[in-house]
């Protein structure tokens, strides 16, 4: 058993979703589920009387118990642990996160306004953590219910550390992975600063060539998944979210090579974080 599968609980649905998820990446992986749940004083001014302290610590308390109850309800076999911790939801799951294989989240937990569509756990978690982020949506399949796997590639080493990750799920789930990787044709070069003898299609194809050899050393790994290659025009964001609608997980690297230096979550793990029809994974650089 290696390090446990973290995931935040706050009794919000999104949240007993991610539960589901963890639960069941917990025993794929033979491992042990991490409950946690984050409290704190909600008010700048501190409350005088340490009882009213207490009495939200209690609350809390209660809460994160029934997170452990609902996940040994869905796997008996798994061990799983309650982890109570004060501070932000954001600051505590990347302070634990350090011991996790892994965090699973919700799009948006308790708080926050209706239309918020993507909760500020859900961005910074991602953003700032060393370990993969599963980012669980509303309207995702059934943890155990495997498809394909949707990686988007682009040669950063983010994204190939999202390769590697996507190939580990889909060996772990008995299912397929489609490596994506999206060019930009930005036309023929115009002005007078143009390059002579510069063919656009020569880069195009030297770049096509340079992915799907890359892949295939990575795949080499994993001789037992199948694992598909696309490289398409189009822009990424909408062809990795079109690539989502039959997908069991879409896996991201952090930061594109696309994405500006002051970003830590580039635009298009961004969007596809708010848009995409499946639960997202945002990897690291290595």
């Amino acid at each position: 058993m290696g390090r446990p599968v973290l995931v935040g609980y706050d009794e919000s649905p999104a949240s007993a979703l991610a539960l589901r998820w963890a639960v069941e990446e917990a025993r794929l992986r033979e491992s042990s589920v991490l409950v946690c749940h984050a409290w704190h004083w909600p008010y700048p001014r501190r409350p005088v009387d340490r009882e009213v302290l207490a009495q939200v610590e209690r609350v809390a308390a209660q809460v994160v118990d029934e997170g452990v109850h609902r996940a040994r309800g869905l796997a008996p076999d798994v061990d799983v642990r309650p982890r109570l911790e004060r501070g932000t939801a954001s600051t505590v799951l990347l302070r634990v996160a350090r011991e996790a294989e892994l965090t699973v989240l919700g799009l948006r937990g308790q708080g926050g306004f209706d239309e918020l569509r993507v909760g500020s756990a859900a961005v910074q978690v991602p953003a700032h953590s060393a370990r993969p982020v599963i980012v669980v949506r509303p309207d995702a399949m059934p943890a155990g219910d495997a498809t394909r796997i949707v990686v988007g590639v682009d040669g950063s080493p983010a994204s190939l550390a999202a390769l590697g990750f996507g190939l580990e799920e889909a060996a772990l789930r008995d299912c397929a992975v489609t490596a994506v990787c999206c060019w930009r044709d930005h036309g023929p070069p115009a002005g007078p600063d143009w390059q002579p003898f510069v063919d656009s299609q020569a880069i195009r194809s030297g770049a096509e060539v340079r992915f799907r050899d890359v892949t295939s050393h990575l795949t080499s790994r994993h001789p037992t998944v199948s694992v598909t290659t696309e490289f398409v025009t189009e822009r990424p964001e909408r062809a990795l979210i079109d690539a989502t609608k039959d997908a069991t997980l879409l896996v991201l690297g952090a930061r594109g090579n696309d994405s500006p230096p002051r970003l830590l979550l580039g635009p298009v793990t961004q969007i596809a974080l708010a848009e995409a029809r499946c639960p997202v994974a945002v990897t690291p650089p290595p």
